[in-house]
């Protein structure tokens, strides 16, 4: 069954359930392309600045892909990649442009909720004297944590189809596919948070027992020891098998924001469908 964006008339935004739930049935009716492509882009990382790119570009490619299916304009793995692969530095631009920015910001902000921090300090002290300390120390790294944290998810909210609209649009560059992203996303921040929120704990267990668990083992061992090698080198496999399976999910709910904004904001009369389950490779 079709989920309706809207008509000419009047455009229906998806709600943060159905964006995620979207982005489940686009992966599962191509899971086996999808996890080829992202293996194949996780394989690439381990090649400096030149895999980072094919990375990347790979990113976009299944973005492109997922976002073919909902306006009902599916491609071939090949046909996709031959609009994507020309733009494959541009796509490692856009890496580095929110992830240098997404950086600077954390620094600032870092910066920022210390000072505030230290001032709610200096206050909390000299009202509740030497018994405040420790209250005053747990607030000011609750103040700091909380306007770093708020800070970043806002602005991550601003950048996440950054690279979409590279995947997706004509004669566009990286630069202007960054800047579309801050533009279609305006009005949409909360939604947003809600999404990638809601998003995060889908994926929170996989990734907690592929990622997560075996890096705790490694605390207990000694650094250096045969049975500290062998654990680490099950934490990775864990941690890129982990990033193999939910790579595509994320990138698959990117597509469906990116049309969800652009039917939004742009009034686009656009259908989103329940994917076919043949895999169209």
């Amino acid at each position: 069954m079709s989920e309706n964006f809207g008509s000419s008339g009047q455009i229906q935004p998806l709600s943060i359930g159905n964006v995620v739930s979207a982005a489940v049935r686009l992966y599962r009716s191509h899971l086996k392309s999808y996890l080829n492509l992202a293996a194949i882009a996780h394989l690439w990382i381990l090649v400096p600045i030149y895999g980072w790119a094919k990375y990347a570009a790979i990113c976009g490619l299944i973005s492109r892909l997922a976002f073919g299916e909902l306006i009902y304009q599916p491609e071939s793995v090949q046909a996709a990649r031959s609009h994507v692969n020309p733009r494959l530095w541009s796509f490692l631009r856009v890496g580095f442009q929110v992830g240098i920015s997404l950086l600077l910001i954390y620094f600032g902000l870092a910066i920022v909720g210390g000072i505030l921090a230290a001032l709610l300090g200096v206050v909390l002290g000299s009202i509740l004297g030497t018994s405040g300390i420790v209250v005053a120390t747990t607030l000011a790294i609750i103040v700091t944590v909380g306007i770093v944290l708020l800070g970043l998810i806002w602005f991550y909210s601003r950048w996440v189809v950054a690279e979409v609209p590279l995947a997706v649009e004509e004669n566009i560059n990286g630069g202007e596919s960054v800047a579309r992203s801050w533009e279609l996303t305006k009005a949409s921040v909360l939604r947003i948070v809600g999404i990638v929120l809601v998003a995060f704990f889908v994926t929170l267990p996989l990734v907690f027992v592929l990622n997560y668990i075996p890096s705790l083992f490694l605390l207990k061992l000694e650094q250096g020891s045969t049975i500290y090698s062998i654990v680490y080198f099950i934490s990775w496999i864990g941690s890129l098998v982990g990033g193999v399976l939910v790579m595509p999910f994320w990138q698959a709910l990117k597509a469906v924001l990116y049309l969800d904004l652009r039917s939004r904001r742009e009034g686009l009369g656009l259908q989103l469908r329940e994917p076919p389950s043949p895999d169209f490779r």
